[in-house]
């Protein structure tokens, strides 16, 4: 894991549409290595699992891509690489995660998608990158929030590729 580090790095963008969404998430899918925890964070309905859902499918994942909500954690093994994608919006209490036994899935071979960590405060581990989605009439705005080194050269990545063009 990476420790937190405070001098954060953002990068904004707007999303006209859901094809934009699963569009950034497919150029995100490139910039994350192993052991990097990305926190999404936004209002139920807001593309969470769908910018999961592009990021998988730009790995090549055809399987279906479903929200985690009521089984907690969704696995995929893309080229030895393990994607887990956790949705904790239905904890009550933080120790519900250790309950669980979700710390064992935040390893260096995986990338841990992370919805709701808020719920979880204090015992899920830190994130890399912090992105944000927030509804803007059909579209969206999001913001990128680099919180570690990892989560800087993730950024870096990001801001190298054609990205601007993923909302317009």
């Amino acid at each position: 894991m990476h420790s937190p580090d405070h001098k954060q790095s953002t990068l904004s963008l707007h999303l006209a549409d859901e094809t934009a969404t699963a569009s950034f998430g497919g150029r995100l899918a490139a910039a994350l290595d192993p052991g990097t925890v990305v926190w999404l964070d936004g209002d139920l309905g807001a593309g969470k699992t769908t910018l999961v859902r592009g990021l998988l499918r730009a790995l090549g994942h055809t399987g279906p891509v479903r929200s985690p909500t009521y089984t907690l954690v969704e696995i995929y093994v893309i080229s030895r690489i393990y994607w887990y994608h956790f949705d904790f919006y239905r904890f009550n209490f933080p120790e519900e995660f250790l309950d669980a036994g979700l710390g064992e899935y935040f390893r260096d071979d995986a990338v841990c998608l992370v919805e709701w960590p808020e719920k979880a405060a204090g015992l899920v581990p830190a994130a890399d990158l912090v992105i944000r989605l927030r509804i803007d009439g059909e579209a969206r705005a999001l913001d990128v929030v680099a919180a570690s080194e990892e989560g800087r050269k993730c950024l870096k990545t990001l801001s190298g590729s054609a990205w601007r063009d993923v909302g317009d």
